[in-house]
């Protein structure tokens, strides 16, 4: 058998999540393994939408919704570093985004999101306006669009950039990286934390569990609940056309290339991550309503991933009591949240404590119990 390799901070789940609090301790001075089980995984990343999407997100939740505007007032700060260090364009950017409006329904939610969002303390300005003030800033608008909402804060990146970057980065300042590499077995042993993985064994004061869907079964060997559960969400991409919407949207947004990205849907679908004809029509449907001449542009492929879950879709991270030093991270908005993750809450597991800022989302909020 191979030596035991030990180190500070053993971080379970090489998706954006892990990869963020691995980059961000590492960057604090701990000596960090990130394992990743690979491209098997059900891997959130490969299939994200790739927004940085602030209104509406956490209304009604204050904690949710503080934890995610700070997470969004971090992206420049975040992607400045993480450019410079490792010289890869996770191609970020800032253009502000908008929310189309259909009906005066859709205005009338879009006030009261900005209403509550200035009564629960978010740091975020919010803009409804009308049609005359869309079409100013996007004139190629359908006309079903009878208004909209705009915000400075929301941006966009691309995920998959941002998941190599992140790892090479944390390589880069000597942290180690595990590829197939996924936790057998996780437990206490002898003040410490051991994992057994394909490749070895490995050893370390503390331990972080970001292990997505898997981190259902692995949590409970280190006395954690994190009762997440999948949800599918179809992503339809087109050929590239002559760049005309420059800003982020709910739904739709066009790459630095020229592809549009339409979706996302929200499936039951268990572990499938396959695509169906009639959700790809539905989303395409919807984006026309907001640009019809994308009725004459070509679908070129099609995606399925698969979300991670908790029942009230709010992150859980939690410290054990079972087993101190053992924590727990996991969201469904790993790309909004990296940049709180890789700066807050990396350097703060590298200390061994918890940012009072997610002292809220603990799993005991759940009726669920650790084992």
């Amino acid at each position: 058998m191979p030596p035991t390799s030990t180190h500070d901070l053993i971080v379970v789940g090489g998706g954006l999540i892990g990869s963020a609090i691995a980059w961000g301790a590492s960057r604090a001075g701990a000596d960090v393994i990130l394992l990743d089980e690979g491209d098997v995984a059900f891997r959130a990343a490969r299939g994200n939408f790739g927004l940085i999407w602030l209104q509406g997100k956490g209304v009604g939740k204050p904690p949710y919704m503080r934890w995610s505007l700070q997470a969004g007032h971090l992206w420049r700060e975040f992607a400045t570093l993480l450019v410079e260090e490792t010289g890869i364009d996770i191609g970020w950017s800032q253009p502000g985004g908008l929310q189309f409006c259909f009906s005066e329904a859709d205005i009338e939610k879009c006030r009261r999101i900005e209403a509550e969002t200035r009564t629960d303390g978010g740091d975020i300005a919010i803009t409804v306006m009308d049609r005359a003030g869309v079409e100013a800033l996007v004139p190629a608008i359908g006309p079903e669009v009878i208004g909209g909402a705009y915000s400075t804060l929301d941006s966009h990146v691309s995920p998959l950039y941002l998941l190599r970057a992140l790892q090479q980065g944390l390589q880069a300042r000597g942290g180690h990286y595990w590829s197939a590499a996924p936790a057998t077995a996780v437990r206490r042993d002898q003040g410490a934390f051991a994992v057994e993985t394909p490749r070895g064994r490995v050893a370390g004061k503390r331990i972080v569990i970001a292990a997505g869907l898997g981190a259902a079964k692995l949590a409970p060997e280190v006395g954690l609940a994190m009762p997440v559960r999948p949800e599918r969400g179809q992503i339809v991409v087109t050929e590239r056309v002559k760049p005309f919407f420059p800003y982020v949207g709910s739904g739709v947004r066009q790459t630095v290339e020229g592809s549009f990205l339409i979706g996302s849907s929200h499936e039951e679908a268990g572990f499938s991550e396959a695509t169906d004809v009639s959700t790809g029509a539905a989303l395409c449907a919807s984006a026309i309503r907001a640009f019809p001449q994308l009725a004459e542009v070509g679908v070129v492929r099609s995606w399925g991933s698969l979300r991670v879950m908790t029942p009230d879709g709010m992150p859980i991270y939690e410290e054990s009591e079972r087993c101190p030093g053992a924590y727990s991270a996991t969201c469904h908005s790993g790309v909004t949240l990296c940049s709180a993750h890789a700066l807050i809450l990396g350097p703060a597991l590298a200390a061994g404590t918890l940012p009072e800022a997610v002292s809220y989302f603990r799993s005991d909020r759940f009726d669920v119990q650790a084992h």
